[in-house]
């Protein structure tokens, strides 16, 4: 009989973390055999309350966590390297800004209903940290869900209106409060929480420890 393993995966668009920890958890994933995976992203804002315009990087890192330039010279190059490691290009410049993220996580609530939501939610990793796109800006995101196939007109709608807002809001609400206060946390059959970018050697052993219990 084939095993089934469900992975709930919280994060952010803006959390290069999180693009390094999906990327390993996918090289994880494909070491197992016969296994019906069912991956869910689940949402968290890091800074819910980001202005429309959003923030210089450098100094939203030098604000909130009190990271000198240098610092963060070091930082973004061990990113990178992490990035390279799982295919991913992050594009750091001087301009990059960090931006609010609340209207992709709506649509990203959506996209799993349409069951195109890892599509996007890597659509958005790519335009945020490889094309330094604007992703709270609606005519952005609008392009970005035609790209993998959503209807435009459909993604303008939900923009123009709340429609999943309370969704979004309930489940970031649920993190919290089992918890959770960083990202990527991944959590395996609702049985293991593995927080950070791990390497796919961590997630593979939580998978296969999950998989090996008794039924």
């Amino acid at each position: 009989m084939q095993k089934s393993i469900d992975i709930q995966f919280v994060s952010d668009v803006m959390c290069p973390w999180c693009v390094v920890g999906l990327g390993n958890l996918n090289k994880a994933l494909t070491s197992l055999n016969d296994v019906k995976v069912d991956l869910t992203f689940r949402p968290f804002e890091l800074n819910p309350n980001m202005p429309q315009e959003g923030q210089n990087l450098g100094e939203h890192l030098a604000e909130k966590y009190g990271v000198t330039p240098a610092q963060s010279k070091q930082n973004r190059e061990m990113i990178q390297a992490r990035g390279k490691a799982v295919d991913f290009d992050f594009n750091f410049q001087e301009d990059s800004r960090m931006w609010n993220s609340f209207d992709a996580h709506r649509l990203l609530h959506w996209a799993e209903i349409e069951g195109c939501q890892e599509a996007l939610k890597k659509a958005l990793f790519k335009a945020h940290f490889t094309d330094n796109r604007n992703v709270s800006d609606h005519q952005v995101l609008i392009d970005i869900a035609g790209d993998i196939g959503l209807d435009q007109e459909v993604t303008k709608g939900i923009l123009a209106s709340d429609e999943f807002a309370e969704e979004v809001r309930q489940l970031e609400q649920l993190w919290q409060r089992s918890g959770i206060t960083s990202v990527p946390t991944v959590i395996i059959n609702n049985q293991y929480a593995i927080s950070g970018g791990q390497p796919p050697e961590v997630f593979l052993q939580a998978l296969e420890e999950v998989l090996n219990q008794p039924e």
